[in-house]
């Protein structure tokens, strides 16, 4: 009868305990950071259940301050994502911290605070796209991050990580499908703890989120856009660089708010001399040179919006994409603006000739494959300057472990490369089936400035107003596996077939790596014969 009643007994104890813990909170979401300033920082994770939404921090491991938030439902269950934000911090100041809900408490992370644009402090930002798993290849992204990123970065910068990195910014793209709850936390938060934990991340949606509400129950992104629109675009400052978010997505793109929305901001960092740079991210690519039918109409008005800021202030810009599954650097012909495809971290690549393809002239180099961008932003005063840069994981036919393979600097002040004097045709005839442009060699007073493009030009008049050749190219054009621009020194070009007995006026102009245009050349003129 002992036996039975201890046996009862223990039964009971074993249900209680299980039960118990079966009402406790477990971890789901580790904490990852949001909506960073120089004075303040938002913490978010999430639990099973629990209402307790607590951050203890301080600026060493002891932490010794605590500061509570707002818990939130998600999925129609239990679960709860928390929310904290930390106000009264000072810029550019490294902190430690760890959550609380109940009895779950994570480990130890640190962050550190922006500066202001006054300190002119530099920093290090990321950009990676087009996230969602890959069936074949599902753990491509976890990749990227653990075996890419990270060790990229310990290697490269050799800092505490929060020292090496100020922000991941992911134009689109995070998930395969946004509805599917699991999904996030599975995919893309689970994969990205280590990153994310330490360094604010900044997405924008992409077609595969489909404006789902986790997108954003799951983000805390800055509340200044158009309020009926919230987090659908925004911006943030992070010293000397402004960072603009859009939609690009079908029900988004065609809103007049975004683009009034847009201008404005625009017009109110022409007049902020603390912005040097600003850099927008959306999903679509405006064009697309391994994939054409991904390409969108409406990304081409923000691009505009952005060539007419940077040539009006003098202040570069660029703007990062996806969508297209592999990486593409381009530049505007008549302005300081780069093209920038940061694709692809986890979808599955969109290989050369699998797709509609163009060569664009816009763009110098497009490669199929997986990988990251780096942007070093140098704010030493007076000379502030940016660095870009593609780190290649490679693709299914040639691996490649963090090789740089891209790279372009620059300069928010301009330095012109000299004016190139134009030699021949000069005054006499030619042929109306054509003829080649021939001008001297590129010279430029700044240090290490090279000879990077070359624009021509051939009309019937004077002022240049009707143009019968205007040509533009590159001293690289990486298409489908080869340099197309191979062995041209951009010193002289061919005309197309012209009109017979007429007079032709010609010029040229330089253009160095760093985006600077020379002045326009001497102009010439020649004519052609009869047939």
């Amino acid at each position: 009868m002992k036996n039975k009643y201890l046996l009862l007994i223990l039964n009971l104890m074993l249900f209680s305990f299980v039960n118990g813990q079966q009402d406790q909170p477990t971890l789901l979401v580790n904490p990852y950071l949001q909506d960073a300033t120089p004075n303040s920082i938002k913490i978010m994770w999430q639990t099973s259940s629990g209402e307790e939404s607590i951050v203890e921090w301080g600026t060493t491991q002891k932490l010794g301050k605590k500061t509570e938030g707002l818990a939130s439902d998600i999925n129609f269950t239990d679960s709860r994502i928390h929310e904290v934000q930390i106000k009264n911090l000072k810029r550019f100041t490294t902190y430690f911290y760890r959550v609380r809900t109940e009895k779950v408490v994570s480990d130890i992370f640190q962050f550190k605070t922006p500066p202001f644009a006054s300190d002119n402090q530099s920093f290090n930002m990321l950009a990676m796209s087009d996230i969602q798993k890959d069936h074949q290849n599902p753990d491509k992204f976890s990749e990227i991050v653990n075996e890419g990123i990270l060790p990229y970065l310990k290697t490269e910068y050799g800092k505490a990580f929060p020292d090496n990195l100020a922000l991941v910014l992911v134009p689109g793209d995070l998930v395969e499908n946004g509805t599917k709850y699991e999904q996030w936390q599975n995919d893309f938060f689970g994969p990205a703890k280590k990153l994310f934990s330490e360094i604010p991340v900044y997405p924008v949606l992409g077609n595969h989120e489909k404006n789902s509400a986790y997108y954003f129950k799951y983000f805390s992104l800055p509340k200044n856009g158009t309020p009926a629109y919230a987090e659908h675009w925004w911006f943030k400052d992070y010293g000397n660089t402004r960072i603009i978010g859009l939609n690009s997505n079908d029900g988004y793109r065609d809103i007049e708010e975004q683009y009034t929305w847009l201008k404005e901001v625009l017009s109110k960092t022409a007049k902020n001399p603390d912005i040097d740079f600003v850099f927008a991210q959306l999903h679509h690519p405006h064009k697309s040179e391994l994939w054409i039918p991904g390409e969108e109409e409406s990304t081409g008005k923000v691009i505009k919006l952005l060539e007419d800021f940077s040539t009006k202030t003098g202040k570069p810009s660029l703007h990062f994409f996806g969508h297209t599954h592999g990486y593409s650097r381009g530049q505007s012909k008549d302005h300081k603006h780069l093209w920038v495809n940061v694709a692809s971290a986890g979808g599955a690549i969109d290989n050369w000739g699998e797709f509609e393809g163009r060569d664009y002239d816009e763009f110098t180099v497009t490669q199929d494959e997986y990988g990251f961008v780096m942007v070093e932003v140098d704010a030493t005063e007076g000379n502030p300057k940016f660095t870009l840069k593609r780190i290649s994981r490679g693709n299914e036919n040639i691996l490649r472990s963090n090789e740089k393979t891209d790279e372009i600097t620059i300069y928010a002040k301009s330095h012109k490369p000299d004016a190139p004097q134009a030699i021949s045709p000069k005054g006499e005839n030619i042929a109306f089936t054509g003829t080649t442009l021939k001008a001297g060699k590129f010279n430029s007073t700044f240090n290490g400035a090279y000879h990077a493009a070359a624009h021509w030009q051939i009309a019937t008049k004077s002022d240049f107003s009707n143009l019968s050749l205007d040509s533009w190219k590159q001293s690289e054009n990486w298409y489908y596996l080869e340099n197309r621009q191979k062995d041209d020194d951009l010193t002289d070009e061919a005309s197309k077939r012209l009109k017979p007995n007429t007079t032709y006026y010609w010029r040229v102009r330089y253009r160095d790596q760093h985006l600077n245009w020379s002045d326009w050349s001497n102009t010439l003129t020649f004519k052609t014969n009869n047939p």
